[in-house]
């Protein structure tokens, strides 16, 4: 373990900690999944930083890890047999205080689950944009081209505000 090592992983947690837990939890519905790939990607991350040379910005480097070892997890995971625990059915319920927000639990839970629904690689690209990363940002970590970034937000902007649109009330009838 190098000092350089070490001081960058914690240079990293202190910036992108938050943003990796809302990553974790995006990409994986049960909450003890999210936090062991959230622990994954604290190790993968810690272990890459041996690799480090500095030719991109740190936050590029943290997200394309990240996103490589939420990428790994979701494959893992499509690869395994479906199972339903029964455990699940708690986080179902919302535990907010208030009208508020249970509706931004809701909310939250609804997207991610649309997200979790997607192509990996449209996943990681609504993600990181909902992480506010530039065009160039998510292009340079997914290895998209920054067209390529450019065309499937719009796509996948139109196809997340169609899921949350209310249906149009027939006043006729």
């Amino acid at each position: 373990m190098s000092g350089q090592q070490t001081t960058l992983y914690h240079q990293a947690g202190e910036q992108f900690a938050p943003a990796i837990a809302r990553l974790a939890r995006a990409m994986e519905r049960d909450a003890d999944k999210a936090r062991d790939l959230e622990q994954d990607i604290h190790l993968e991350l810690w272990r890459s930083f041996e690799r480090f040379d500095g030719n991109c910005a740190l936050k590029t480097w943290v997200f394309r890890v990240a996103h490589n070892v939420a990428a790994d997890h979701v494959g893992r995971d499509a690869r395994k047999p479906a199972t339903v625990d029964i455990d699940e059915l708690d986080s179902l319920i919302a535990t907010g205080e208030g009208e508020a927000a249970q509706a931004e639990t809701h909310a939250l839970q609804r997207l991610h689950a649309i997200i979790r629904t997607l192509p990996l690689l449209d996943a990681q690209v609504i993600l990181l944009w909902l992480e506010g990363h530039s065009g160039a940002e998510i292009a340079e970590v997914t290895g998209l081209s920054s067209g390529a970034v450019a065309t499937r937000l719009s796509r996948l902007r139109e196809k997340l505000a169609a899921q949350f649109e209310l249906p149009e009330i027939d006043h006729d009838r």
